[in-house]
């Protein structure tokens, strides 16, 4: 199996949905950001965390993570306490159930030398579960998916512990888990083996295939997301300029069936102009000239050259430079710990009302009745 698959289980998603970008994004080198790297150390904590809770022998890494802060520890005590009440529950049914965690997994019957690495894997008499831990806070991710039922990655990681274990426990079912604490997200979807390998070989071998040959049809959507070519992409130009023939006048002008067209379509829209636009500067700041454009200094903000020669100055004068300013909910839950937060905090905390938002009606969160519109306007 190799480490490093052109098709990768956290892209399948992408690729199932559009093949040729599979070997289009090949071609690309791969783009570090910060949010990647604070995703991993958050995925290291939570190993930490769970194998700690496991009873077995590990080291603290937290004095190695670059990204790490009381908000990422709570995050991964709170990824650590479910997965052992999932654990629990298992051995409940089953008192020889077995956790893994970081697990290597393998899907070459179905993608030649792709592999991946589950985050978690609970085993028991008939049934996996696979819990994938997700940092991010800017998208909430579902454990299912319209087009396939479960999650396309989690479904990778569930035929690679099939191929490692389903001789020893004759597995029936599977779950997935998306873990999203920054999004207080937990989203789970079960299907049966027979649905999962019926999904491998009748679409993602063939599919793959497909991709692995640079064959098959673009197609534009959320998929596009994280995509390296996103900002090129022709088929994603075509697909977001289709929206772009409305003339976006006043709302007046338009019936109502075309403001519902443009609001499936605006999010889409924006998203590809902001990635154009990104594309756009970064090969401007590297030379490229673009006909009705140039790059120009932002604005900025005065900054203190040194805040410790600042304090000392102020205070020389006879100031007071310094702020006191109440810890938020998430470092006081740090501080004084979940249980004892709740017992002295719990009655004098409360979550406001949020703001109104117009979502496709596939989100799960419950409509806003009349009543409680009409009490947010007052």
């Amino acid at each position: 199996m190799s480490a490093h698959s052109i098709f990768s289980p956290s892209a399948s998603h992408r690729i199932l949905n559009c093949p040729p970008s599979l070997m289009l994004c090949a071609k690309q080198p791969d783009q570090s950001s910060a949010y990647a790297a604070e995703g991993t150390s958050a995925h290291e904590l939570c190993a930490y965390l769970v194998e700690k809770a496991l009873g077995r022998s590990v080291k603290d890494p937290t004095e190695n993570l670059d990204y790490y802060n009381a908000e990422m520890q709570t995050c991964a005590e709170g990824y650590a306490s479910f997965v052992m009440e999932e654990y629990e529950k298992a051995k409940a049914a089953c008192p020889d159930a077995q956790v893994f965690v970081e697990q290597r997994v393998d899907i070459s019957r179905w993608v030649p030398g792709c592999g991946g690495t589950a985050d978690c894997i609970i085993l028991s008499d008939g049934a996996v579960e696979v819990i994938d831990y997700k940092h991010g806070v800017g998208v909430p991710v579902s454990a299912s998916s319209e087009e396939f039922g479960g999650n396309p990655q989690l479904m990778c990681y569930c035929l690679g512990v099939l191929e490692m274990f389903d001789g020893i426990y004759d597995v029936s079912t599977v779950k997935m888990v998306i873990f999203q604490p920054r999004r207080e997200n937990v989203s789970e979807y079960t299907m049966s083996k027979a649905d999962l390998l019926r999904w491998a070989n009748e679409v993602l071998a063939p599919v793959a295939a497909l991709a692995l040959e640079g064959k098959g049809e673009f197609k534009a959507g959320d998929h596009c997301r994280f995509c390296k070519v996103k900002a090129t992409c022709r088929k994603r130009a075509e697909f977001n300029l289709e929206a772009a023939k409305y003339d976006f006048v006043m709302p007046a002008e338009l019936e109502d069936y075309e403001i519902d067209a443009i609001l499936m379509m605006v999010d889409h829209l924006t998203e590809w102009a902001n990635d154009v636009k990104e594309y756009a500067l970064a090969e401007a700041l590297n030379g490229k000239e673009y006909g009705h454009f140039k790059v120009v200094e932002g604005r900025s903000n005065r900054k203190y050259t040194s805040e410790e020669d600042v304090s000392k100055t102020v205070e020389a004068a006879g100031y007071d430079p310094w702020e006191r300013k109440l810890m938020g909910i998430t470092a006081m839950t740090s501080l004084l710990g979940k249980k004892k937060f709740e017992e002295l905090l719990g009655p004098l905390t409360y979550k406001p009302r949020g703001k109104p938002a117009l979502v496709p009606k596939s989100d799960k969160r419950p409509a806003m009745k009349n009543s409680a519109q009409a009490d947010f306007n007052e």
